[in-house]
């Protein structure tokens, strides 16, 4: 895979990786937001730090960022079942599994 660019200054690194989890855990059915407007999302990130569902970047109300924002939670796990990928906002970097079926999640292209 490529490298992912991420922060130049970071090296391309995720301090946070070491403690995203590798799977969610019984994630909600939707984007809590949207669900609560009425609204639609493209694809769902979960936060790894507390579990809330957002939508991603693509989808109107972009609430997975949202929450990083408001909160600064760092890491999000897509739900999207073709996808396999965490993103670090914090670090601007992607993030995938060390090994297929691995536990602890690295940065693209290490």
């Amino acid at each position: 895979m490529a490298r992912d660019g991420g922060r130049p200054e970071r090296g391309g690194e995720c301090a946070h990786a070491a403690t995203t989890p590798a799977e969610p855990e019984a994630p909600a059915d939707g984007c809590i937001e949207c669900l609560i407007s009425g609204g639609s999302w493209r694809r769902l990130r979960w936060c790894a730090t507390c579990g809330h569902v957002g939508c991603c970047d693509s989808s109107r109300g972009r609430h997975a960022y949202a929450h990083h924002e408001k909160t600064g939670h760092p890491v999000v796990l897509s739900l999207a079942e073709d996808e396999d990928w965490a993103w670090c906002f914090e670090d601007e970097v992607f993030l995938v599994r060390a090994t297929p079926g691995g536990d602890t999640p690295r940065v693209i292209g290490h």
